[in-house]
């Protein structure tokens, strides 16, 4: 599963469209524009024309929580206000706990006026969905966590013939609306395949009507094509931001977009340009244990990205990837002439042709062989899996070929023992 986040405004649409199916009684207003640097403020009100009828919520819709706390909600405000607002903070320089970043995405919504804030979210573990419930949602929501509710419901379960009810603290008047609606959010979880679904907090009117007032979300986005209905639809796709302040690279966007036209993973951050060290590990899992060994070993400030290849890649978007890191690792040779270090690492797959992924990493080596040498860059490589064999021998026998220094190590050598052999 590779969890992406999506905007706020796309979490909201794809519940608007979906949750009636399974809850009926959902019947949202479906008011939401979106305001960012290069729209026309006054046209997008002349073309919504509640904006000017109605109270409106004005609030940035970047992947970054604690919005309220942050004094970053405008509420109950009117058109003249809201436009004051968007004028102000767009393109402003905020800072989010440690993270600047630039404001450039704007969401507008009516303003609902409410008494009471509630809490949901979904997620996921190895055997579970988990419920999470509470009547007291809002920002301090984690203050009051030792108030949620969590309900594990097991994989594969039929949320309709589960007892929710003796599951939950009491709902008193609020048991017919809240039991419906949170099975029927749960169904929209799972068939639609989100990772992670919160609404903090969700309103209940008087009518008993019940409005989302700000939702996050994750999606497996490697079931894109299970939804070409919904948010996989290939003239309508749904967005991946990255997150707040994240601007990529040129490298980064490549392997982003790369990523996106496949059912494998493929991940790249660069750290540092200039630094000595930098992997192509296979797996999510093994690339955080080789990250936290380099940094285990003082070399953390050498380090020169984050990232990791799994699902099984292809030859060639193996070797797309592969060259990205070589021509990062050789774009800046060390001043003081140092060795720089590749480390090629990974555990025993399961699945992934150790093969067919190091034929494609052989392939950029070959291509590479001389700004390889240049940048002074020895190669260090374990793994193991389907076969490893015949992948560790392409490895050894592109090293004696080209004269690029490479170590090879097979599924017998400790999995971050290469990492100490970094002088």
């Amino acid at each position: 599963m590779a969890q992406k986040n999506i905007y706020e405004y796309d979490a909201k649409k794809l519940l608007a469209t979906e949750l009636p199916k399974y809850y009926p009684e959902f019947n949202y207003h479906n008011k939401l524009v979106v305001i960012d640097c290069d729209t026309d403020i006054e046209k997008a009100v002349s073309e919504n024309s509640w904006i000017q009828t109605e109270k409106v919520v004005v609030k940035p819709d970047q992947l970054f929580g604690k919005r309220g706390k942050a004094n970053l909600i405008l509420l109950d405000a009117s058109c003249d206000e809201m436009k004051d607002f968007c004028y102000s903070n767009l393109d402003r320089v905020c800072e989010i706990g440690n993270v600047r970043g630039e404001l450039k995405r704007l969401l507008v919504e009516p303003f609902v006026p409410h008494e009471k804030e509630y809490y949901v979210s979904i997620t996921s573990d190895r055997e579970n969905d988990i419920i999470h419930f509470s009547f007291e949602g809002g920002i301090f929501i984690e203050e009051n966590w030792n108030k949620v509710s969590h309900i594990p419901v097991p994989l594969g379960t039929d949320i309709n013939s589960f007892d929710l009810k003796n599951k939950l603290p009491d709902l008193g008047d609020l048991e017919e609306i809240l039991i419906p609606f949170i099975k029927g959010l749960f169904q929209v979880y799972i068939n639609q395949d989100f990772a992670f679904l919160e609404i903090n907090p969700f309103a209940i009117t008087k009518d008993k009507k019940i409005v989302p007032l700000d939702v996050k979300a994750r999606l497996d986005d490697t079931a894109t094509f299970l939804h070409l209905d919904t948010w996989g639809n290939p003239d309508n796709p749904i967005e991946f931001p990255a997150g707040f302040g994240q601007v990529l690279s040129e490298e980064e966007e490549l392997i982003r977009e790369l990523d996106e036209k496949t059912g494998a993973s493929l991940k790249l951050k660069i750290l540092n340009r200039d630094a000595r060290i930098w992997t192509m590990v296979a797996g999510g899992g093994a690339s955080v244990i080789y990250t936290d060994t380099v940094v285990d070993l003082g070399l953390g400030n050498e380090l020169g990205n984050y990232g990791e290849y799994s699902g099984n890649p292809s030859r060639e978007h193996t070797e797309i990837y592969a060259q990205t890191i070589i021509d990062l690792i050789t774009e800046n040779p060390d001043p003081k002439g140092r060795t720089k270090y590749l480390i090629i690492g990974g555990g025993i797959a399961n699945f992934t042709d150790v093969k067919a992924t190091f034929a494609g990493i052989v392939s950029a080596i070959r291509k590479s062989v001389d700004k390889l040498k240049k940048a002074n860059v020895k190669i260090l490589v374990r793994r193991g899996g389907p076969n490893e064999k015949q992948g560790l021998e392409l490895m050894k026998q592109v090293g004696e070929e080209t004269g690029v220094p490479i170590e090879v190590y097979d599924r017998y050598t400790h999995m971050t023992r290469i990492v100490s052999l970094i002088e």
